[in-house]
């Protein structure tokens, strides 16, 4: 294959038009742009919001509901109100912002109705924390990646770019196998030659990323992606600027 898997940290993802014009095209024109894959990281602070503060340890949704703290609620509508205000700042460089608020709200949405029907189950006091909070904590990670991933494939679409959403994070999917399996499975049918595919750097697999690699994935899933569609090369930027 003559094609290269490069991954995108999130503080350089906070920097998305400088990352579009430096890094993806580069002084390229929009065609020449294929034969890459890049791997994205939430925006900065995202995960954080999510899970857990990574340097402090200060308490996200996923901490807060595994607590049994109902602030979870209320830190999921903060993190759609900061998502949507992440949006809005990306209009300029030709995000359709009703579009990404509208896939941010249904990831929003669909999270809030599963933690609360889990915190449902977990009230009656039959269902131990081991059996639910592992795969809690993997839907909760998945959000991030995919916000930033659909946001940029909407931009450098708007910027003439053949880009293509590539989702790994296997969302209202019941599909469960390997996370090589779901690499493959989801590349069956993309052009790298043709395209410009931007993924999820978050991975639903059957041992799940999180318990396996905790908050190291996106690296894992970068180089998953390398093997699994036999890149010539890998690269990581990172925070260029």
């Amino acid at each position: 294959m003559n094609h290269t898997v490069e991954k995108i940290g999130g503080t350089s993802m906070s920097r998305f038009g400088e990352i579009m014009n430096n890094v993806i095209i580069a002084g390229m024109k929009p065609e020449e742009c294929c034969n890459r894959i890049f791997v994205v990281s939430a925006y900065g602070g995202i995960t954080d919001a999510l899970l857990e503060n990574k340097k402090t340890g200060a308490p996200g949704v996923f901490a807060d509901f595994a607590a049994g703290n109902p602030d979870w609620k209320r830190k999921l509508e903060e993190l759609r109100v900061r998502m949507h205000d992440l949006n809005k700042g990306f209009e300029e460089i030709g995000l359709d912002v009703a579009k990404a608020d509208e896939f941010v709200d249904s990831r929003i949405d669909g999270a809030k109705s599963c933690l609360a029907h889990l915190a449902t189950l977990r009230s009656f006091g039959h269902f131990k924390s081991n059996d639910y909070l592992p795969a809690t904590r993997e839907i909760l990670s998945s959000i991030g990646e995919a916000h930033s991933a659909f946001n940029s494939t909407l931009i450098l679409q708007k910027n003439g770019v053949k880009a293509c959403f590539v989702d790994l994070t296997g969302w209202m999917d019941e599909f469960s196998g390997s996370m090589d399996e779901m690499i493959e499975r989801s590349f069956r049918n993309i052009d790298i030659a043709s395209c410009l595919p931007i993924v999820t750097g978050y991975a639903k697999c059957a041992e799940g990323v999180m318990a396996k690699f905790d908050r190291g994935y996106s690296e894992i899933t970068f180089s998953k992606i390398a093997v699994v569609t036999q890149a010539r090369e890998g690269v990581i930027h990172k925070e260029f600027h």
